[in-house]
Parts: structure tokens; C-alpha cells; sequence
């Protein structure tokens, strides 16, 4: 499965999602590991007011379906953004490390410690 998470050049989180100026697409296995790993410069930093929230918006869910993207991690996305993700079916998990690839495996683990813990109940 796909995940994205903004992140910096350094290989850190990226703590603005719709200002990104550049995002990382993790391929992520069933056990919640990264086994793939692709940076894409989106500049959404600097395309950001460049017509209306909406457009943005779209912009962004057209990264999304381009990229299979079944769930985004992140330390921030505004209320707009959230309910964009929400209509999408696209979990945004919290970003909890420091590092980008550590912290989408983090956080797929635990949503799939929950998800595991909810079936065997």
C-alpha cells in the first residue's frame, strides 16, 4: 500500500501537509514496514495561493490517485484539508518521529496494531 508524508530534504518530517514543498510516497507492507521509497518535489509551498483553496485541494487528491495513496501521514493538515481527506477515505495518521521513513512505519504499525486488536475482539 501507498503512503505519503511530507518531508525535507534531510529526510525529516515536513510539519506543513498543504505547504509541502516536497512529499515522499512510502510503499508499505502488511507488517507496516517501508519496502519502497520515492521524493517528489510538489512545491505546494509556493502553488499554494496561486488560485483558490479548491483548486489546491484538487491538486493535491490528483497526487493522491496518481500515486495509489491509501494514507497520508502527517504532524498537521488544516480543517479543509482533513475533511478533503476524509471524503477521499484517506486516513491521516499523526506523525510521531522525527524521521520521515520511521515515522510512517510508526505510524502504520500502530493503526495496524488497532485495526488487529479490534478483529481479535
Amino acid at each position: 500500500m501507498n503512503v505519503m508524508i511530507p518531508v525535507r530534504p534531510d529526510g525529516s518530517v515536513e510539519p506543513r501537509f498543504g505547504k509541502a514543498p516536497m512529499v515522499a510516497v512510502a510503499q508499505v507492507d502488511n507488517d507496516g514496514h517501508v519496502t519502497d521509497w520515492h521524493t517528489f518535489k510538489v512545491e505546494w509551498d509556493r502553488l499554494h495561493n496561486e488560485g483558490t483553496e479548491r483548486r489546491h485541494h484538487a491538486r493535491i487528491v490528483r497526487f493522491l490517485r496518481e500515486h495509489d495513496v491509501v494514507a497520508c501521514v502527517a504532524t498537521h493538515a488544516g480543517m479543509g484539508m482533513q475533511r478533503t481527506l476524509a471524503a477521499m477515505k484517506v486516513p491521516l495518521l499523526p506523525a510521531t518521529l522525527p524521521r520521515a521513513r520511521e515515522s510512517v512505519e510508526h505510524a502504520m504499525i500502530s493503526a495496524y496494531a488497532d485495526t488487529k486488536g479490534t478483529e481479535e475482539s
